[in-house]
């Protein structure tokens, strides 16, 4: 199948073909359809899987086949948890839009630059606004946007949103868009509040699930153990040897990623950090870097796990285990996106070698643990006991503290 069979229009067609993309991936080609047919739908897959051209094709076909007169009215209202991706989905927007003859008018809204601006970009009129939720609901507070037009709304890694507290900003935001509308939904996993979720937004979705095997399966995955002390020297050696031209390391502080792409930087890499700290003009210039291969080597927090769209990672490296299998599956999708092949390492250490088991366990996969000479692992792998278990009825009541309170009183 190519992106020709959806029947898409001429311009859109054309940019595909410029940013060389013909085959659909797996989500594009179950999605695509159901959103031109005008269904809700709740989509399942993993970052790197192609999703958010599966919305912004259709939205982009509708706009052409919808040419509307006059200023600009919001019609499509797109969520994204970060920054970054908010973004990047932007511009995702414009790259399919550019051999339009009237293109839509995108504005992204998004903290850390200036509101300002943003507001008199929504006054002029757009067609489609890309927003994290607390920008978008701090401008709502201030009744500069008029949401009232919107005929989709998409979400865009809602798990991720609902770790950021987002659950409680929704209500105040289904107030402000028309009941009648399209409602997409993306996520990497559908828990519990997640569904709660989306029973607010849609009755009446389609389901598209995929599973995370198909998504990874071309993704070279390799279990390294190695001490703690010796990750940064075992780390310049493999990019030495396996000549990885873009690499993507995870760290667990934002303080260890500056540290260790200072270090590296001294050893002759182009490194740089990336973190939440960072202002988020600094966050801007890093990302574009990297994309443009600029930088070799970034040291990222958990930030960049999710729903970047970095073309050409080539590897992926754990040095810090991330906490849970979920977030072990995010992390590696970073490579092998859009049909190529790539490389995820991890790095075991005595500390977190039995965390790594829950991880193979839960994730359904079995690695071969592999050691590199010179960087063997020495000693022997912690094994974290479960506090004792209480006996009932030995632990002192409230009574019988206050009764021993009381006597320490009486006894002064």
């Amino acid at each position: 199948m190519t992106f020709y069979d959806f029947g898409l229009k001429e311009p859109i067609n054309k940019a595909l073909e410029k940013m060389g993309l013909q085959k659909p991936t797996q989500i594009q080609e179950k999605v695509i359809p159901l959103v031109l047919e005008k269904l809700d739908i709740m989509a399942k897959a993993q970052t790197g899987s192609g999703k958010t051209a599966s919305f912004v094709l259709p939205i982009l076909e509708n706009f052409l086949n919808n040419q509307y007169e006059g200023k600009p009215k919001i019609r499509t209202l797109v969520l994204a948890p970060t920054r970054e991706l908010a973004i990047q989905v932007s511009k995702t927007f414009e790259d399919l839009s550019k051999y339009m003859n009237k293109k839509p008018k995108i504005v992204t809204l998004i903290g850390g630059e200036d509101i300002s601006q943003q507001l008199l970009d929504v006054q002029q009129g757009r067609d489609i606004v890309v927003a994290t939720p607390g920008r978008i609901l701090d401008i709502i507070s201030k009744k500069q946007i008029n949401l009232s037009f919107v005929e989709y709304l998409v979400l865009d890694e809602a798990d991720k949103m609902l770790d950021l507290g987002f659950q409680e900003e929704l209500d105040l935001l289904l107030e402000q868009i028309p009941s009648k509308r399209q409602n997409l939904l993306f996520s990497a996993t559908y828990p519990e509040k997640v569904l709660e979720i989306a029973s607010k937004i849609t009755k009446e979705a389609k389901e598209v699930f995929l599973e995370e095997k198909e998504t990874v399966e071309l993704i070279t995955q390799r279990a390294i153990k190695v001490n703690s002390e010796n990750r940064s020297a075992l780390l310049r050696d493999l990019l030495k040897k396996d000549k990885y031209e873009k690499v993507l390391v995870f760290m667990a502080t934002n303080r260890a990623a500056d540290n260790l792409a200072a270090k590296f930087r001294k050893y002759g890499f182009n490194a740089e950090s990336f973190h939440g700290h960072l202002d988020q003009e600094e966050r801007n210039y890093t990302l574009e870097d990297f994309k443009n291969k600029e930088i070799d080597v970034l040291f990222s927090s958990d930030i960049a796990a999710r729903g970047l769209h970095i073309d050409d990672i080539t590897c992926v490296v754990n040095y810090d285990l991330p906490r849970s299998p979920a977030d072990y599956i995010h992390r590696i999708g970073r490579t092998a996106r859009a049909g190529k092949s790539g490389t995820a390492i991890s790095f075991l250490t005595l500390e977190n070698y039995e965390h790594f088991k829950l991880i193979e366990k839960r994730s359904n996969i079995n690695l071969e643990k592999e050691e590199i000479e010179g960087f063997e692992l020495k000693g022997t792998p912690l094994n974290k006991k479960k506090g004792e278990a209480p006996v009932k009825g030995k632990r002192k009541s409230k009574k019988d503290k206050l009764r021993e309170a009381r006597a320490k009183k009486e006894n002064l």
